[in-house]
C-alpha cells in the first residue's frame, strides 16, 4: 500500500545512528545518505527515510502516529527495541511482549526515536 515513509530529524546523523541499530536488527541495510543530507533505507517492499523538515522549521512528530516495522520473529522485535534503547531511543508503552487482541496474537516492542517519534517492531504469531 505505501511507497515511502519520511521522518522529520532536527540531528540526521543522530537519527541515522538510532535507525541504522533498530533497522539493522532486523536485517535491513545501513540507511545510505544523499548530497542533500536525507537518509534512505532501501527494501523490496518500500522506502524509509530521515530528513531535516523542508520548510526550516523544527521537526515534530505526529501525536498519535506510529510506524510500524515488520519482523520475522519475537526476538528480531526484542533485538530492535534493545538497538533502540541502546542507540537513543525510549522505551514506551508495555515492555516488549506478546499482546492478544481483535488483530490476533502480536508481539510488540514500542519507541520513540531521538526526535520523538513513534515506532513500533512487530511479529504476527
Amino acid at each position: 500500500m505505501f511507497s515511502h515513509v519520511f521522518v522529520g530529524a532536527d540531528d540526521v546523523p543522530a537519527s541515522k545512528k538510532f535507525y541504522d541499530a533498530v533497522l539493522g536488527a532486523i536485517g535491513v541495510p545501513e540507511g545510505k545518505t544523499d548530497p542533500r543530507g536525507r537518509v534512505f533505507y532501501r527494501t523490496q517492499s518500500g522506502l524509509f527515510g530521515l530528513t531535516k523538515p523542508i520548510d526550516g522549521k523544527a521537526a515534530t512528530h505526529a501525536n498519535g502516529g506510529t510506524i510500524g516495522f515488520a519482523c520475522d520473529s519475537a526476538d528480531k522485535v526484542k533485538a530492535f527495541h534493545d538497538a533502540g534503547v541502546a542507540n537513543g531511543g525510549t522505551s514506551i508503552e508495555d515492555p516488549p511482549g506478546w499482546r492478544e487482541g481483535p488483530a490476533g496474537k502480536l508481539y510488540l516492542a514500542y519507541l520513540r526515536d531521538p526526535c520523538g517519534n513513534k515506532i513500533c517492531g512487530l511479529f504476527r504469531g
